[in-house]
């Protein structure tokens, strides 16, 4: 019997699916084909703006968020040193005032001055900021180097596990079950699980897990 977790599945499926692809895999389910690998036409593809991108090398940028304080155009800041440890001079940083978060000015971190388990993070704005603000909201642009790494929308929570879906021949697309490392803004290490040039599916992966979920119900 279908529960009703996988009637609502089955409902978003059918919305992007044309009726006949739809009812041929509810007869191969019927049949008990439960192959978990989803197969869709390019036509397919298409519809659902479905995009793909290779697991490669990338330097991963972190922002780190905290409190600035200061008068014109130096402020100063405090981190702990697990973040601080990935802060150097010269690094970009956008700061805005949290009464006014419309008004953004561009900064460089230019001192670090470590402690035992924090450090004091001196800020400089490029140009003047506010006029009677002495509060900033400061988000320093880190780069923790060049990992292996896979956009974060290739990246699905399922249960306490994280999967992505893979490009295989003939456009098939398997679920692979990734280790993570460092999460950056854009993009996010694969300590395990995914291989350098392997393809995995960015935009339209909710389509793609939906469809592998139904088959394996």
């Amino acid at each position: 019997m279908w529960t009703r977790r996988a009637w609502l599945l089955l409902g978003a499926v059918a919305l992007l699916v044309p009726a006949e692809s739809l009812a041929q895999g509810i007869r191969d389910r019927i049949r008990g084909n439960r192959e978990p690998v989803t197969s869709i036409s390019e036509a397919q593809a298409s519809e659902l703006t479905l995009t793909v991108t290779k697991v490669d090398v990338r330097p991963i940028q972190v922002w780190v968020r905290t409190a600035g304080t200061g008068t014109g155009q130096v402020l100063r800041a405090v981190v702990p040193a697990g973040d601080a440890r990935f802060i150097k001079p010269d690094q970009r940083v956008r700061a805005f005032p949290p009464e006014n978060r419309s008004s953004m000015f561009q900064a460089r971190v230019t001192q670090v001055v470590p402690g035992a388990d924090r450090a004091e993070i001196v800020v400089t704005l490029v140009a003047p900021g506010l006029k009677g603000s002495s509060r900033y909201v400061l988000e320093i642009v880190t780069e923790h180097g060049d990992l292996l790494s896979v956009p974060n929308e290739a990246i699905i929570e399922t249960g306490d596990k994280r999967v992505v879906y893979v490009q295989g021949s003939g456009g098939s697309y398997a679920q692979r079950e990734v280790e993570l490392g460092v999460q950056g803004e854009l993009f996010t290490e694969v300590v395990k699980g995914l291989m350098p040039g392997e393809q995995v599916v960015t935009f339209g992966s909710f389509f793609i897990d939906a469809d592998h979920k139904l088959k394996g119900s």
